[in-house]
């Protein structure tokens, strides 16, 4: 029987092991789909599936930089404890290097790692270590001058922040300080002309509405909002930030002074914005008991 590649896909899909190990299956069973899962069972392949609903929030973030270019990745796992796996770390590792080449976080789990894809890999890699993985993002910096910096290292160029930062102007230590000041403070955008114009609006109606409970009038009112947005820009936005090393300049004002121009910046933080299941230990074991 002619094995096509959306009997693969399925196949795949169901059982979450790699594409070489589907097709193998399906090979060996003449395109039978029940049978090629029992083989992908028996042979330990088929062990991802079990995996894949698991929330995986731990992991690392891995930067990588070549001349102007930059890229940070973000590989998730269930524990920490695999995080410091030396074996995990190697895996993010080549996926941060073969991410410098690929554009999007689609084309880097489908673009080779040793002879496998991306995406086969890390299911590989469940298999193996037992715990649910995921490629989860990946953002890419380009720039005259590219600097990282990863805050709480696990391993060389990997840990649980990984910052990015474009410079026009040769400065790689203010680059680095910059860097960190990023992974600290957390800004939402470069500038003001960088900020979602509805994040911008929906803060200026909120001021106005603080405002309005004072009672004052329209004018003073119009007044306020000027000074608090000013405030609020100067709390979100990169170049109008205190700089950490040095309060009492701007970020942007600190570029100046250092002869270069900062033209962007990327902020990976594991695990931000997953939604974590919270364990109960008691209830799990005394339902482990009725059960």
């Amino acid at each position: 029987m002619a094995i096509t590649a959306a009997m693969v896909k399925e196949l795949r899909d169901s059982t979450g092991a790699g594409m070489m190990d589907a097709k193998k299956a399906l090979t060996e069973n003449d395109g039978d789909m029940e049978a090629a899962v029992d083989w992908l069972r028996t042979k330990g392949l088929a062990k991802a599936a079990k995996k894949s609903g698991r929330t995986a929030a731990e992991g690392l973030v891995a930067v990588n930089v070549s001349g102007g270019t930059g890229v940070a990745v973000e590989v998730n796992s269930e524990t920490d404890f695999v995080a410091k796996n030396a074996e995990f770390q190697e895996m993010v590792s080549g996926v941060a290097s073969v991410a410098l080449g690929v554009d999007d976080v689609e084309a880097l789990a489908a673009a080779d790692m040793g002879g496998k894809s991306v995406a086969d890999t890390i299911t590989d890699k469940i298999a193996t270590v037992g715990e649910n993985m995921s490629l989860r993002r990946m953002a890419k910096l380009e720039g005259a001058a590219v600097t990282s910096y990863v805050h709480n290292a696990a391993a060389d160029g990997m840990g649980k922040i990984g910052v990015l930062v474009a410079l026009l102007g040769e400065n790689e230590a203010f680059g680095k300080q910059v860097a960190m000041h990023v992974a600290a403070v957390n800004p939402a955008s470069l500038s003001e002309d960088d900020l979602d114009p509805s994040v911008v609006e929906k803060e200026k109606q909120v001021q106005m509405d603080i405002a309005r409970e004072s009672g004052k009038p329209d004018a003073v009112i119009e007044k306020m909002i000027v000074g608090r947005m000013k405030k609020y820009m100067a709390e979100v936005t990169l170049l109008n930030q205190a700089f950490v090393v040095n309060p009492d300049l701007t970020v942007g004002a600190a570029a100046k002074e250092a002869g270069v121009e900062i033209t962007g910046f990327i902020r990976l933080e594991v695990g931000e914005g997953i939604e974590k299941k919270e364990e109960n230990f008691a209830e799990e074991v005394a339902a482990q008991l009725k059960g």
